[in-house]
């Protein structure tokens, strides 16, 4: 065993981010590899035979410990809010309108939001990544201690993945973090959410438009998104300390009724919103300075995808600059 991880060894040796020794890392292989063989059937050489081909890669590691979600609000949305994916979701929209109206129907996800979680995720397709699915999660689940029991459980749910499904997972490429497909989906979220909308016989998200729209809108309404539900509203008049706490990761705690009765303005008119509807208070670092939002559950079903208020409020602005082009060319045109 010693010879087949030798690469391991000499890798670990030299990260400063890794800290369980070499003979522990290798001893969490071994520990893998039976438990998927006792719990799951796996046939333990094959798998070990697979696991010592696996190549560990430090930029793994240097990019999921310094994520875009680590930058302030200002410097983040700029990745996202451009004219290059805005003009690309109306044309997404455009191209495959039939199948967005009827996932929206079934799922009751409205369409800009389907197509802004793909275009934040991978520009409609244009950038999968660029790493062996099956690397990564390895790289993770034995050299990144910090959130090594995450990236194990990853790992077992390609491998069972790549047993249950007609398409070949383990030589897949995806994100540094194991993400795969168009709408970059966890291997844990491929075999719950992920649906054959296609009818194909099979859960393709690399190939298969109809499959990646409505996987994308199973996914949310899995989690519990609210049909016709608001997503954000911008607060003004806010001072800290504020009358109810800000969320870091914005679950909807609070009744709309506490920030209407304090000294909170809401920018938009709420009509008919029942005032016992739970809300957050969102920060965030704007460009001028502190900005806070409003967040319905919707905004926090969004941070279900990815758990960051950065990344839901990117998606959700990204959702309302392509609803309003998209309303704006099609009035045009009519």
């Amino acid at each position: 065993m010693h010879l087949m991880y030798i690469s391991w060894i000499i890798l670990l040796l030299h990260t400063t981010i890794l800290v369980a020794s070499p003979e522990e890392r290798l001893a969490a292989v071994q520990t893998f590899v039976e438990e998927m063989a006792t719990e799951h059937g796996f046939e333990a050489n094959k798998l070990m035979d697979m696991m010592r081909r696996t190549k560990f890669q430090h930029s793994i590691i240097k990019a999921i410990s310094k994520p875009a979600e680590s930058k302030p609000w200002y410097e983040y949305k700029e990745i996202f809010l451009t004219s290059d994916r805005i003009d690309g979701g109306v044309k997404f929209w455009r191209n495959n309108n039939v199948v967005l109206q009827n996932v929206s129907n079934t799922y009751g996800v409205p369409p800009e939001i389907i197509i802004a979680i793909i275009g934040v995720e991978t520009r409609y397709g244009k950038v999968t990544g660029n790493y062996k699915v099956i690397d990564a999660l390895a790289t993770l689940a034995f050299g990144y201690p910090k959130r090594a029991p995450f990236f194990r459980q990853e790992l077992k749910e390609l491998l069972l993945l790549d047993q249950e499904e007609t398409i070949e997972f383990n030589s897949r490429k995806g994100s540094y973090a194991g993400a795969m497909g168009i709408p970059q989906f966890m291997p844990s979220s491929y075999r719950q959410h992920a649906v054959d909308q296609d009818g194909d016989g099979k859960r393709d998200l690399w190939n298969s438009t109809a499959d990646i729209i409505g996987s994308v809108a199973n996914y949310f309404k899995n989690y519990g998104w609210k049909p016709g539900e608001r997503v954000a509203v911008r607060a003004k008049g806010v001072t800290e300390p504020t009358p109810i706490p800000i969320e870091t990761l914005a679950e909807a705690k609070f009744k709309l009724s506490e920030v209407l009765n304090s000294d909170i303005t809401i920018a938009t008119t709420l009509d008919n919103e029942p005032t016992d509807t739970l809300v957050s208070l969102i920060r965030l670092d704007g460009d001028s300075g502190n900005e806070y939002w409003i967040g319905f559950n919707n905004f926090y079903v969004i941070t279900r995808y990815n758990h960051s208020n950065l990344y839901a409020m990117a998606v959700y602005q990204l959702s309302q600059k392509i609803l309003a082009l998209h309303d704006k060319t099609s009035a045009l045109e009519h």
